[in-house]
């Protein structure tokens, strides 16, 4: 399941439509999920436990471990994971540090 603040539900044809634009999509399920479920293509992978600090790094820390750009807090961001409860606390994490 995947969730944006402006539409907390995305099919996966809205996310293929988001992904043509410049949105960052951010993967929050464990590693071993990413292992045994396989990849989300051009998703990172930061297991929900990791986000707060992750998206309070220094930008050159961020791409340094995640090797992508560090979203600003205006850019777009959609969070992902198995069933949708992670994805929600994922944006509820990055609302709270003043994400848009």
């Amino acid at each position: 399941s995947l969730c944006a603040a402006a539409a907390p539900n995305l099919s996966y044809q809205e996310l293929k439509d988001l992904k043509k634009g410049n949105v960052l999509h951010i993967d929050v399920r464990e590693r071993w999920e990413i292992d045994r479920f396989g990849k989300i293509p051009e998703s990172i992978n930061i297991p929900l436990g990791e986000l707060m600090e992750a998206l309070q790094m220094d930008p050159a820390e961020f791409k340094k471990q995640y090797n992508q750009k560090m979203p600003s807090k205006s850019d777009p961001v959609v969070f992902s994971c198995l069933a949708g409860t992670r994805s929600k606390q994922a944006l509820g994490f990055a609302m709270s540090l003043g994400f848009s």
